[in-house]
């Protein structure tokens, strides 16, 4: 399999994070920064996850997609429960 270098965690990251927070409603309070940011991290901990319920350590640009854009999801939803609804005044 292919092994993701820095940048290629900095694109997929960006693109899960960017799709993430458009299913999570989340994409009008962040920018390009954060999105990145909250794919990389998400990534982080959903792939520390998944190589251990499944035993898989990469898959691809595919698989690492994936596994970035459901800790993402899964990231956003951490925080919106946490931090409630803000209002903006």
């Amino acid at each position: 399999m292919v092994e993701l270098g820095w940048i290629g965690w900095i694109i997929i990251g960006g693109l899960a994070g960017w799709i993430g927070s458009k299913i999570m409603k989340t994409d009008a309070q962040q920018g390009i920064i954060l999105n990145v940011v909250v794919g990389v991290v998400g990534g982080l901990i959903a792939g520390f996850v998944a190589s251990r319920v499944f035993g898989m350590e990469s898959g691809g640009w595919i698989y690492s997609f994936v596994v970035c854009l459901i800790g993402a999801c899964i990231l956003l939803f951490i925080v919106k429960a946490v931090t409630g609804r803000r209002s903006r005044v």
